[in-house]
């Protein structure tokens, strides 16, 4: 049993790291409560392991008496003196016993006490590994895909990205290596369970502290972010440092800081602009908490974004609702913008235009079936309005 000791007690101490003190300790114990059970129940034992060679040695505790009336818990004076001479009634002595007699149930017990002291020094050992890397990056491989969630090998312990975690559209096979963000520790009955994420803010947020210097000593202050992952991401950034911009700052030369980030996102777009602490500084109502933009028409879907994306970014950026519509000027002349329009696009003369608008084609689109005998009808010579649909016929294969 002694070598059965010591080859445990060696494992666990080269693979696993457990102090060989520890698992003495361990087994100790679980055999004097298992042989306290069994055929030794009702006697007290003492129960020894030499760390070198896990030679077991085991005694049983007896009281001096002289008249044995339970020999489980008491020894004869004459017996307990030849143990220990010198013993005297009312002692207690230490009578050393066979190991074998603890039982097999005893053996079967330490077993399952080994495993149990493994299982719950696996589960602190995840916890004091991982504890202060919680906000961090860590990088692992891909293991495999349970459901809708992906559990990634760290090395020292395996970790699971929810699939709330994950950014839609990024597909990972076993074996690919993988950067996240540690988001947390969660305590379940299993054990210690690592929590990361690719879609959090955070993510990026640690990205940039990472690329970025000035990000990372705080000379560059991330004031506000919001993110649809996969999309979009849109952060607001000041400089504690009136010489450094904090947005060229992040963009880097060329762009490569914040390509680097893009890269890493999988082609996400990123947005940096810097922060106003003081709205009014942009354009405000603030009785009701909201900005009003007005942009031009062809601008307006670009503003507002795919599916709204940008303008709800945006708003959640600033904490400011966020109204976009379309800008038109109070007291517009639409006679002379149609007029100006078509000098431009077809290239004839203002007063040709002019006339045109008058007799309704005040865009291209209205010219759609229009032949030179309709603009004969509106006045126009022949030379006139063949030159015109020459030249309509001529814009509308551009």
């Amino acid at each position: 049993m002694s070598s059965e000791i010591l080859s445990v007690l060696e494992y666990m101490e080269k693979e696993k790291g457990i102090p060989r003190g520890d698992m003495i300790s361990t087994i100790a114990n679980a055999l004097k409560t298992a042989a306290q059970k069994g055929i030794n129940s009702g006697q007290e034992l003492k129960i020894d392991i030499n760390p070198k060679n896990g030679q077991l040695h085991a005694w049983a505790v007896l009281k001096v008496v002289d008249s044995v009336s339970n020999p489980k818990t008491e020894i004869h004076i004459e017996k307990a003196q030849a143990v220990r001479p010198g013993a005297v009634l009312g002692e207690m002595v230490e009578k050393e016993v066979d190991p074998s007699t603890l039982g097999r149930i005893a053996a079967q017990t330490a077993r399952q006490a080994v495993m149990q002291r493994l299982r719950q020094f696996e589960k602190d050992r995840v916890y004091d590994d991982f504890k202060d890397q919680v906000g961090n990056i860590v990088t692992g491989t891909v293991r495999r895909r349970e459901r809708n969630d992906l559990y990634v090998d760290l090395g020292k312990a395996e970790a699971i990205m929810p699939g709330k975690e994950q950014v839609p559209g990024e597909e990972y096979q076993p074996g690919e290596r993988i950067r996240c963000i540690l988001m947390e520790i969660q305590s379940t009955p299993r054990g210690p369970e690592i929590i990361l994420s690719r879609a959090s803010p955070k993510f990026v947020r640690r990205l940039f502290e990472l690329e970025v210097t000035e990000v990372g000593d705080g000379t560059v202050k991330i004031e506000a972010f919001a993110r649809e992952p996969g999309y979009r991401t849109k952060i607001a950034v000041t400089s504690s440092d009136p010489k450094v911009d904090p947005v060229g700052a992040c963009v880097g030369a060329r762009g490569a800081r914040v390509k680097t980030i893009v890269r890493e996102l999988g082609g996400e777009k990123i947005d940096i602009i810097k922060y106003y602490a003081d709205p009014r500084e942009i354009i405000l109502d603030e009785k009701t908490h909201r900005i009003l933009l007005k942009v031009a028409t062809d601008d307006l879907a670009i503003a507002i974004g795919r599916k709204g994306q940008n303008a709800r970014l945006t708003s959640r950026l600033i904490g400011w609702r966020l109204d976009i519509e379309e800008f038109k000027v109070v007291g517009a002349d639409p006679e002379g913008d149609a007029k100006r329009k078509l000098v431009a696009t077809l290239g004839i003369p203002e007063a040709t235009a002019l006339r045109l608008v008058k007799s309704g084609f005040v865009s291209l689109e209205l010219f759609e079936g229009v032949e030179a005998g309709d603009l004969e009808g509106a006045g126009f010579t022949a030379e006139e309005a063949a030159d015109i649909i020459s030249r309509v016929i001529a814009q509308s294969a551009q």
